[in-house]
């Protein structure tokens, strides 16, 4: 059965933050003057137990849903993940299950994970230069080299990798050309993602976000030629692009060049709603249901109900009437 939106765009994706809890203050996500010593975390009560996270996955594939991500804040930082891998692999060896890290601690990890049933894992890694890795994450606890052996990790347990970097002007321009040439040699995929007016904590401004077209120019200056090529995944967040050597980056360009229309994601929150927008201020509450006895059918009737009616596409609409509506924070309904 296909589920699809008021958009006609079907439900194929969902990214479940199992935690908002994280062992970096990178300045995009959770800067730390908002999220400082004194700030306080979901008690864990509140948070969804990972019976109910496969519940919820449990409706949604007889819907259409193929792909699930787990998020965080940092989803390493929650314990016994691997019980959680393994009930939502449990539910279909169809399902793509992968998950969103910032790396530290995968070295540790990787292998338990995959055994679990993980198929793969995307790395945010911002720089290469430690101080400049420092000062984005905002720690003096975690290097970059540290995050390099976790991606090795997860490479030698047979997980897939990705790794991700959010470019902020004036802060790692200069990285860009470091990490393409390291991940070029390791023929990992990477992907550079235009810094996000996501949340209300970030200080976002236009003038602090590197285009996917200014990063382009600079890698062709350097790699040579690059050809965009066309996506076989419907939905897909990433324009793909290759070099003439057959090495490929992504650009995540959600500020100047949206993609809302393919936009085939739901998000549940730590706290157990369902969003249909990364840049949504409003979800709508499954915890209580599932707390209060709902069968799978009735989360599956809901979810349908929230899913047709869907009409969001933030990114195209844009505007200075929109910039400072309140928003939910990344670190609570994960990117």
């Amino acid at each position: 059965m296909s589920l699809s939106d008021a958009r006609g765009r079907p439900l194929h994706d969902l990214r479940i933050s199992i935690t908002d809890r994280c062992n970096f203050r990178c300045t995009y996500c959770m800067p730390r003057d908002h999220f400082g010593s004194d700030h306080e975390y979901l008690p864990r009560e509140s948070l969804l137990t990972y019976e109910e996270i496969i519940e919820v996955v449990e409706a949604l594939f007889p819907l259409g849903l193929r792909k699930v991500r787990l998020t965080g804040g940092e989803p390493m930082l929650r314990r016994d993940l691997p019980h959680l891998i393994e009930g939502i692999r449990a539910v279909s060896s169809e399902l793509d299950i992968a998950m969103t890290t910032n790396g530290a601690l995968l070295a540790q990890h990787a292998v338990k994970l995959a055994k679990a049933g993980l198929d793969r894992v995307t790395v945010s890694l911002d720089a290469l230069d430690e101080a400049v890795f420092q000062s984005m994450a905002d720690t003096d606890s975690f290097s970059p080299q540290g995050v390099l052996r976790g991606i090795k990790a997860a490479q030698e347990a047979g997980l897939g990798v990705k790794v991700n970097t959010v470019v902020k002007k004036h802060v790692n321009e200069q990285e860009i050309i470091p990490l393409t040439k390291f991940f070029k040699d390791a023929n990992i995929p990477l992907r550079f993602i235009e810094f996000m007016d996501v949340g209300n904590t970030n200080a976002w401004n236009i003038a602090d976000v590197v285009s996917g077209k200014e990063i382009r120019a600079l890698l062709q200056q350097h790699f040579g030629n690059l050809k965009q090529t066309p996506s076989s995944i419907k939905g897909e967040v990433a324009k793909r692009f290759m070099f003439d050597d057959g090495y490929e980056v992504g650009m995540i360009e959600s500020v100047t060049a949206p993609f809302c229309g393919d936009c085939t994601r739901a998000r549940l929150s730590a706290h157990g709603s369902i969003y249909t927008c990364l840049f949504t201020s409003k979800g709508h509450d499954i915890k209580s249901m599932l707390r209060m006895g709902a069968t799978k059918e009735h989360i599956q009737t809901a979810i349908q109900s929230i899913w047709t009616q869907r009409n969001d596409q933030y990114s195209k609409d844009r505007s200075d009437q929109t910039l400072d509506l309140p928003k939910v924070e990344m670190s609570f309904i994960g990117g």
